[in-house]
């Protein structure tokens, strides 16, 4: 452009006129002139002219400048200290005091120009060599005249800043074609930090993955210990460590799984989008993997937690057993205490004839007792083969006893024989006999055998587990106490003969020795058992009503458990069902969806209470012994199992839409796109018969390969057999047989999108290695930062040609591992 013609004349007024055409053309380009007139320019106004110059200077020479959209001068100070960085004694804060030494001006010239200076050469302490040597060196070589000069730089405290921004903005412009590799720089540092960061990402997941299967490895052999305790204490505090278990360890281990598939689907996500290979975990730490293991954990939970509840029903069983065992013990070592030495008496040889036939019928009164206790020798024999069966710890203790038992019955059956024989013997001598006596014997030993039964069954235990149970032993007891009016009428007409025998006495004179030859029982011994008896009935009848209140609180309890678990349950299916219609959904968009997801995450988590609740109810069930519950087909092992499965669900669910919309927002894909993907997608994602009815039922988000390749066609693919076995090894790598929708998403926005490519790397490492076919470690880390140029340093193979220098490095297979099957 051209200035308007000047005025010619040498008068005052000619020069201001030619100095407003000066300053109205400089005010054109857009410099601002703050005070300055042309009256001060002309009077020789030393300020503001400077002023002036400063502010041409500022505008045609650093305003343009702009790194990384920051100002002209912290652009070209960020410019400077990105330049300098990898030099010894150069740290540039500012354009005064750090310029200096003149070492910041040599290293400028120096990282562009290495064959000007060497700057191995340059020392600190020469500061105006070292500006001297920067001077002329661009004057010479640059065409940057010199500016500025070195002892005003060196002794002045605070050289000015103007001064030295102006001189230093001339090398700006003087390497402003290196920006161009800078550039390139920036292109390889960004693909590398993806790559650091994907690296990252897989090693986190790898110890995860290792962390979990650890503790998975170590917890099953904890469950798959089958060793049962001998007390039932000890097998209930084994049934709380597994409570413990179930709700302090388990939990956190879920959540640790749920974030490892999502850290997983994440990292295959930016690995797509970064067009880089599919991640391969080690062997054994694929997500199928952990999932097997996961499965084979909650496997062995299921049947560890069965066992201990059987465990607990056979201890209980056992206890129950023992101590009827030694209640039935001992009863009947107190009836035979003494039954040995009595029947080992030869008191018959020195009795009277009277004496003797009473001796007769006592013996066949203790042989009628012996033959009722006999059934009871054989519960206690039946007791003790129970407990042997069911191993019980203490068993050894439990035979011996048992066999002493059967030793001395047997015993005292061979001693009956032995005396009956001997009585019959001497029987032969004796005639008479007291009939009233006999009588009272023969009906009262029936009738304290009877009392006997009836004391032992007024005590004996039991134990039931419902109510109609209970309700069974209660009518056995109506019917026992119905018994009662006419065993008392048998008691009364016993001792209306003891009555009689003292009437007769009493008529007729006679002298009673006050013992009955026939039987060791009195009048007085009845009437204790009868009152014993009379006094043990109302203690039945409390026993049986604490059990019916036990049991009708049981009752309760299932009752209360079985009203919950028949809400929670078909919730829980419900919400899985509008979850799984949400994620198949295309109405609205994805951030619609995402809050839709997020509400049902909320609703989950405010429902979480409603869980702890039953989980509290299921604890009292088990407290209390309950084990079966008619009212429900839900128990706590399905609800748990459906609450995990539920969380599991929306959490993969939020994490698939996430990744969608990061595609999505990374590729550039609109959300007609994906609606048109989505609707595509659900067309042949059909219903297919299944069912005992053959009802129809939806796959829930998948495609076999047949309705993959229909939807393909629908969508203009012409597909052979190779092209569509390779499409099938990028959206089914594992060979699982089905293609899932976000499989789908990933392929369709890979074959609509554009990303970085292994020639796009190659053509920016060429730009830094000068257009040649390799590349040195010196370009690498004076173009790269140091944590990325040495991270290609140490990848890169060395160049194999004879135009290269030793250390050459091979940025071509490099480039292509980045994109290729590779362990970067």
């Amino acid at each position: 452009e051209r200035l308007p013609k000047p005025d010619k004349g040498k008068m005052r007024f000619h020069k201001i006129a030619n100095v407003n055409k000066a300053l109205d053309f400089i005010c054109s380009k857009g410099v601002k002139l703050v005070s300055i007139g042309a009256e001060e320019i002309v009077d020789g106004n030393v300020k503001m002219t400077l002023g002036m110059i400063w502010t041409i200077i500022l505008r045609f020479a650093i305003q343009d400048i702009s790194v990384e959209e920051t100002s002209a001068k912290e652009g070209l100070l960020l410019w400077c200290q990105r330049k300098t960085a990898p030099y010894r004694n150069v740290n540039v804060q500012n354009f005064h005091i750090s310029w200096k030494d003149g070492l910041a001006l040599c290293a400028l010239i120096h990282r562009h120009r290495p064959d000007l200076i060497d700057y191995s050469k340059l020392r600190k302490d020469d500061p105006i060599g070292n500006l001297n040597t920067a001077f002329e060196v661009a004057e010479k070589f640059l065409d940057i005249p010199k500016m500025l000069d070195a002892e005003d730089i060196v002794n002045t405290p605070k050289p000015d800043e103007k001064a030295i921004m102006t001189y230093v903005s001339c090398f700006y412009h003087a390497f402003a074609g290196a920006e161009q590799a800078e550039t390139a720089a920036n292109r390889i540092c960004k693909v590398l930090a993806v790559n650091q960061e994907n690296e990252k990402l897989m090693e986190e997941y790898e110890k995860l993955a290792s962390e979990l299967l650890e503790w998975i490895r170590r917890t099953i052999p904890w469950l798959e210990n089958r060793v049962a305790e001998q007390t039932m204490r000890a097998m209930q505090q084994k049934l709380e460590d597994f409570r413990d278990y179930r709700r302090v360890h388990k939990p956190p281990r879920v959540q640790e799984k749920c974030q490892l598939e999502i850290n997983f689907n994440t990292l295959q996500t930016k690995l797509r989008l970064s067009n880089r290979p599919a991640f391969m975990p080690s062997e054994g730490k694929m997500v199928s993997d952990i999932a097997n293991a996961w499965k084979g954990l909650e496997q062995v939970e299921k049947g560890y937690e069965e066992w201990l509840l059987t465990e607990i029903r056979r201890l209980e069983r056992l206890d129950h057993l023992a101590e009827k065992f030694k209640q039935k013990c001992g009863m009947h070592e107190a009836w035979t205490a003494g039954k040995e030495e009595l029947l080992s008496q030869k008191d018959y040889e020195s009795a009277s004839l009277m004496e003797i036939r009473a001796l007769m019928r006592k013996h066949e009164a203790f042989e009628s007792d012996l033959a009722a206790h006999q059934d009871r020798v054989e519960q206690i024999a039946a007791i003790a083969q129970e407990l042997n069966e069911l191993d019980y710890h203490d068993a050894a203790t439990v035979n011996a006893r048992c066999q002493g038992i059967c030793d001395q019955w047997d015993n005292l059956g061979t001693l009956t024989q032995k005396r009956r024989d001997a009585l019959e013997r001497v029987e032969k001598l004796w005639e008479t006999i007291d009939q009233l006596y006999l009588e009272f014997a023969k009906r009262a030993a029936p009738f304290n055998n009877w009392m006997d039964g009836a004391m032992e069954d007024l005590q004996d235990m039991f134990i039931v587990h419902s109510i109609e149970e209970i309700q069974s032993l209660i009518t056995a007891h109506d019917q026992f106490k119905a018994t009662l009016p006419e065993a008392d009428k048998e008691r009364m007409a016993t001792i209306g003969i003891h009555n009689e025998i003292l009437k007769i006495a009493q008529t007729y004179g006679i002298k009673l020795s006050g013992i009955n030859p026939y039987t060791n029982l009195s009048q007085q011994d009845i009437n204790n058992k009868w009152d014993t008896v009379k006094h043990l009935v109302p203690l039945r009848d409390q026993m049986l009503q604490e059990e019916v209140a036990r049991q009708q609180a049981n009752e309760r309890l299932r009752r209360q458990f079985a009203a919950q678990a028949n809400i929670i349950g078909p919730w829980i299916q419900t919400k899985m069902e509008e979850i799984s219609h949400v994620s198949v959904d295309i109405a609205g968009s994805l951030e619609e969806q995402m809050n839709s997801l997020k509400q049902y995450e909320q609703n989950i988590i405010n429902y979480k209470s409603n869980i702890d609740k039953l989980e509290g109810d299921h604890q009292l069930s088990q407290e209390s012994l309950i084990f079966d519950n008619k009212h429900t087909n839900y128990s706590m092992e399905h609800v748990r199992v459906g609450w995990e499965q539920l969380l599991t669900t929306i959490a993969r669910t939020i994490n698939e839409v996430e990744n969608q919309i990061l595609t999505r927002d990374a590729k550039g894909i609109s959300q007609e796109q994906l609606n048109e993907f989505r609707a595509s997608f659900n067309h042949f994602d059909r219903l297919i018969p299944g069912g005992y009815n053959l009802c129809l039922q939806k796959r829930n988000g998948m495609m076999d390969p047949d309705d993959f390749r229909a939807c393909l066609i629908s969508m203009g693919y012409d597909l052979g057999e190779v092209e569509f076995a390779r499409i099938m090894t990028l959206v089914d790598p594992n060979n699982t047989g089905v293609v899932t929708f976000q499989a789908f998403i990933d392929f369709m926005t890979r074959e609509t999108a554009e990303t970085d490519t292994a020639e796009q790397v190659m053509a920016s490492f060429k730009i830094l290695a000068s257009d040649k076919n390799y590349i040195t470690m010196d370009e690498l880390r004076r173009e790269l930062p140091p944590e990325q140029a040495e991270y290609c340093i140490s990848r890169m193979t060395r160049y194999v040609g004879s135009d290269a220098p030793t250390g050459a490095l091979d940025y071509i297979s490099f480039s292509s591992a980045l994109y290729g099957e590779s362990d970067l």
